[in-house]
């Protein structure tokens, strides 16, 4: 109990982390409760956020390797933005904290890049083998084929390829950690010029998983299993700007399965601290002071 004096003894409401209430004996100054600051997670937020983990850990494994995978973004508007952009709530996958932390990553068919160039198509054949659209004719690609045959082949065949076009196979690789059993994805990039003049042996620019014939097309040397891959056709105009082709990752991946659906979901969200859809403040017991005029 106190006595103040002066204007104070008027005063009702608050004032900073005051309370004044007048009262028939005088006025009672009140300290406001402290509120701890808890985020708020609403079940949207922590689903999103569950998502930018694995999101977040593909993109880094691509290497800056999509630097201009995305034409035509704002100025204010990163390569990395675009590529969560495109995916977040298309394909939702889930890992938790702990996989993040440790490295952890699921390969998922992922848009990889966005572009004004014709699509390349991939299908699987009868014997497994990844088979792209892009067609070769007559050519067999062997040890001794050179760049500027395959350029040469690639041209005459699709009305959409020039002279100087740049063709890239993205192969991902998805494998377990033996002694912390994380999932872990890597991605590697080959790429190779269209040269029609380039006598360079085509196996010795770019790794032959990639550039192979299968079905008179490009394909893969071999089945892809428990990883993901695509073609990405780009092109440099006079203008320095860079065109690509909009591709989505090929994934067969029996891991996958597991960081999908709502198991998943609640494992990753948990270990992120759980959904809170209100805050929830302290409310400890605070002493009046009472003051008398």
């Amino acid at each position: 109990m106190a006595k103040i004096f002066g204007v104070n003894t008027k005063i009702s409401g608050k004032v900073g982390q005051l309370l004044y209430r007048q009262t028939r004996t005088g006025t009672v100054v009140s300290e406001l409760p402290v509120k701890p600051v808890i985020p708020r997670r609403s079940a949207r937020q922590m689903d999103r956020r569950a998502q930018w983990a694995n999101l977040g850990a593909i993109y880094k494994q691509f290497d800056a390797m999509l630097r201009k995978g995305y034409e035509n973004l704002p100025p204010q508007m990163s390569v990395y933005n675009a590529f969560i952009q495109a995916n977040i709530d298309v394909v939702k996958v889930y890992i938790t904290k702990t996989i993040r932390l440790n490295g952890g990553a699921i390969l998922a068919p992922y848009q990889i890049t966005r572009g004004s160039l014709p699509s390349i198509g991939m299908a699987k054949n009868a014997s497994n083998i990844l088979v792209s659209s892009v067609a070769l004719g007559t050519l067999a690609i062997d040890a001794n084929t050179t760049v500027g045959q395959f350029s040469q082949a690639v041209i005459d065949n699709n009305d959409s390829f020039l002279e100087g076009d740049q063709l890239t196979f993205f192969h991902g690789r998805q494998t377990i950690d033996s002694v912390t059993r994380t999932p872990r994805a890597t991605i590697k990039g080959y790429k190779v010029v269209l040269d029609t003049a380039a006598d360079a042996k085509l196996w010795d620019v770019v790794d032959k998983i990639g550039f192979s014939v299968a079905d008179n097309c490009l394909a893969t040397s071999v089945a892809i299993t428990n990883g993901a891959a695509a073609w990405v056709h780009s092109r440099e105009e006079g203008d320095g700007t860079l065109r690509v082709s909009t591709q989505l990752f090929f994934v067969e991946n029996a891991a996958l399965a597991s960081y999908q659906g709502r198991t998943a979901f609640t494992a990753s969200v948990n270990s992120y601290g759980g959904i809170n859809s209100a805050a929830v403040y302290l409310k400890p017991e605070v002493a009046a002071l009472e003051v008398t005029p």
